[in-house]
């Protein structure tokens, strides 16, 4: 099996991945917060909670359809390797019942029975964490091994048809609420364009979403 350095371009690229896990993270907390509170049935509560199952779906669509087919056909004989993207891939099967959970627990005709609700969204919050892991230190590193420039070239071409237009909503959601470094260094990593895309109109008009807020 080949393995290559990873060029800089194609780090960018794993860490924009990266990055949207931490912002999975940071909403599934919020999440958690407003439902320990009792403000779950805020409109922009549930306006934040819409928007993450749209970056839930994208994300796992993309890596299924896109990135962990090119990293099987790179490890393709290597049971070990394998068993890597299946255990990632599982994953995705997994969180999808829970996410249905906390959509049905969220609409339960009675708001003062929390415990159905607190409980889904733990689950949640548990299982996409141990997914989240299992991608950061196993699968990603994996990838960035095993994928040469003309599969990573292939990827971004494909991701750019697949999520051209969802980029007006994914980028600002990435940086929201992240700290002025991180913040810093994701978007010096993007082209020049699509920093000023987002400063001039993707971040504005995201910011006047309010998502989560009560």
């Amino acid at each position: 099996m080949k393995t290559f350095a990873t060029p800089a371009r194609e780090t960018a690229d794993l860490a924009f991945v990266h990055a949207a896990h931490d912002a999975f993270r940071r909403d599934v907390d919020r999440l958690a917060a407003v439902v320990a509170a009792g403000k779950d049935r805020a409109p922009h509560v549930r306006a934040g909670w819409e928007n993450l199952k749209e970056q839930l779906h994208l994300h796992f669509q993309v890596e299924d359809s896109l990135l962990w087919p090119r990293v099987a056909r790179a490890v393709r004989g290597r049971p070990v390797e394998l068993a890597v993207l299946a255990d990632v891939q599982e994953g995705h099967a997994r969180i999808e019942p829970l996410v249905v959970a906390v959509d049905a627990a969220l609409e339960q005709d009675d708001p003062s029975d929390r415990a159905n609700l607190e409980a889904a969204v733990a689950a949640l919050r548990t299982a996409l964490d141990v997914h989240l892991r299992h991608e950061d230190t196993g699968a990603l590193p994996l990838a960035r091994s095993v994928l040469g420039p003309e599969e990573w070239r292939g990827l971004r071409d494909a991701l750019r048809r697949e999520c051209g237009t969802h980029m007006t909503r994914l980028v600002p959601w990435i940086v929201d609420g992240i700290g002025p470094i991180e913040r810093s260094r994701f978007l010096t990593a993007l082209p020049r364009a699509v920093q000023e895309d987002n400063r001039l109109t993707w971040e504005p008009r995201y910011r006047k979403r309010r998502l989560w807020s009560v």
